[in-house]
């Protein structure tokens, strides 16, 4: 006698995964469509501009540096090239034993606007980025109204600090800081990068966003831009002192206390080389873009769900939904399954398009893994959910105590 299996509890069984993963999956999209939506409202990216007289001297730039000879060159040369809004350049090196040092004073030779000075010893409780900026900005002259942190990693294009200072006057901003443009050289950053790039884009939107609250404030230190007023408030960089994303940190103190705080467009002013391959960018950067030193636990691990629903899970799900069709357990919940996840991966194609002006293509030996970034939004998602997980007890050469 022939035994045949009763397929309706299996379609059943399919039909009620696929509706508790639509009722997982709908309320995500539809956050993430509200936020993608806000695009074309959002501040125009930065164009170069020239200073105006009365801005002579209104900046003082600080520039935090350990072991930075191979990469950062161009951005000392960014920098000599700013106008006469630019004060001095403070480059505050920790004992780099690479000829950090000696480079900039090449550069302190021709321009004396430059100096060097060494913030050891790192005091108990503070991660070394933010107390180096904050040593900068004690160091800095008390007659710049703008203390600008740049990274060594940056280029700094001509006009980006008149532009900085232009749109701070214009908007009425207290704190700018800009989204930049990468540059990428090999096909393992074209694949992965983006695909990295885009979690941040899906929790936060698009830069130059005008509707954010201040739980939600974006922010990048590689151009960060504060007035010496507002940091004075907040005592400089020591509310940031233990955080892994001090960025984000102060950002969003910052816009707790009141001030105007602005994440633009800055890829027309600013570029960056910021990994050498997709390892360290998976290593280095992935540590941090979770942001869990400037959230919430519940908000840190609403934002991997949430990502898990829109950027994690879309192509498993169209596998399965689409398989299960295929072998006759076509139900209206497995066809909706399918179709929101074909729409969302859609979605993250068409977006490419739309975050191609933030790569610098120019010095690519081959790009073209960039068209196929979104196959590797699953490991994104998992790198995010590693990064939440952990906590960096190394950072930039540095060791620190898991109970940092």
């Amino acid at each position: 006698m022939t035994i045949v299996p009763d397929l309706s509890h299996i379609a059943v069984s399919l039909s009620g995964i696929s509706l508790v993963l639509l009722l997982f999956q709908v309320p995500a999209v539809a956050l993430l469509l509200s936020r993608l939506l806000q695009a074309p409202r959002r501040y125009p990216a930065l164009r170069s501009q020239f200073a105006n007289p009365e801005d002579l001297a209104q900046v003082s730039v600080v520039v935090p540096t350990l072991n930075e000879a191979t990469r950062i060159q161009p951005c000392l040369t960014g920098l000599s090239r700013q106008g006469y809004e630019v004060r001095e350049v403070i480059v505050v090196d920790s004992r780099s034993t690479d000829g950090t040092v000696d480079l900039v004073k090449a550069v302190q030779s021709r321009d004396p606007r430059f100096r060097v000075i060494t913030d050891d010893p790192l005091p108990p409780g503070w991660v070394g980025r933010p107390w180096a900026l904050h040593t900068g900005f004690l160091n800095s002259s008390e007659q710049s109204e703008w203390i600008l942190g740049i990274d060594a990693d940056t280029s700094p294009q001509p006009g980006l600090v008149a532009s900085l200072i232009h749109t701070a006057n214009q908007a009425g901003y207290d704190l700018i800081s800009l989204s930049p443009r990468f540059i990428l050289k090999t096909l393992d950053e074209f694949w992965l990068q983006p695909a990295l790039l885009m979690t941040l884009v899906y929790r936060f939107g698009a830069a130059g966003d005008q509707t954010v609250a201040a739980d939600r404030v974006m922010a990048n230190g590689q151009c960060f831009l504060c007035r010496r007023s507002l940091l004075i408030d907040l005592e400089g960089y020591s509310s940031a002192r233990s955080s892994f994303c001090d960025d984000v940190t102060l950002a969003r103190n910052a816009a707790q206390r009141g001030a105007k705080v602005g994440f633009l467009d800055g890829a027309e002013v600013l570029r960056v080389r910021m990994y050498e391959g997709a390892l360290e960018t998976w290593r280095e950067w992935g540590r941090s873009l979770d942001l869990k030193d400037a959230a919430s636990i519940g908000q840190k691990w609403g934002d991997v769900c949430f990502l898990l629903a829109v950027q994690g899970l879309p192509w498993l799900l169209v596998l399965l939904s689409g398989w299960a069709i295929g072998l006759g357990y076509d139900t209206w919940t497995i066809r909706m399954l399918l179709g929101l996840n074909a729409g969302l991966l859609l979605m993250r194609f068409a977006l490419l398009l739309a975050i191609k002006p933030s790569y610098d293509f120019s010095q690519a030996k081959a790009s073209w893994t960039f068209w196929l970034s979104p196959l590797a939004d699953p490991l994104a998602v998992y790198r995010i959910f590693l990064s939440s997980s952990r906590t960096p007890t190394q950072w930039r050469g540095r060791q620190y105590p898991l109970s940092h």
